[in-house]
């Protein structure tokens, strides 16, 4: 009894591959259904260290980034820098992404806590010409099945009338 309680684990590690008379193709780890063993690669897992948040009520725009999810070492806004004054104008935000986002991820910004432009594989947005005031942006990492899965600190900026605005930073 002892032996087999010992082979249990290794059987199961097994794969066996059975195509019936039909063509029909299914996978089993019974060993004596006549199928043939199958090499699967491993597993890749990703294990987290990260405590769950006792933050979860926060909203979105308040709350703290967490670390980007892997493969990134970096996602945040590049510009404009945080309290950067802009003239009432279409404005560019830069991305700040490393490594470089990945074929099959995209970013897209939120202004005001609102999508202000869809997911686009980019690093850089347009955003058209807001009022005079204060804006909050911040930019969100989706992965291959469009989830958000990391968002930028909130950059504040404040829109100015054109002939009041300095250097946007």
């Amino acid at each position: 009894m002892l032996a087999a309680m010992v082979a249990t684990p290794a059987a199961a590690d097994s794969v066996y591959r059975v195509e019936d008379d039909a063509g029909n193709v299914t996978f089993t780890d019974d060993a004596a259904s006549g199928g043939r063993e199958m090499t699967l690669e491993p597993l890749q897992t990703i294990t987290s260290s990260a405590a769950p948040s006792s933050k979860s009520s926060r909203s979105s725009d308040t709350a703290a980034p967490s670390s980007p999810f892997m493969p990134y070492d970096r996602f945040a806004i590049a510009r404009p820098s945080g309290e950067a004054r802009l003239p009432a104008r279409p404005f560019a935000v830069n991305i700040d992404v490393s490594p470089a986002l990945r074929d099959d991820h995209q970013a897209r910004l939120v202004v005001d806590g609102s999508v202000s432009q869809s997911a686009l594989h980019s690093e850089a947005f347009w955003v058209p010409r807001l009022a005079p005031g204060r804006h909050r942006l911040k930019a969100e990492l989706l992965d291959a099945a469009g989830k958000v899965r990391h968002r930028t600190p909130v950059v504040e900026v404040r829109v100015v009338d054109s002939d009041r605005a300095s250097s946007g930073g």
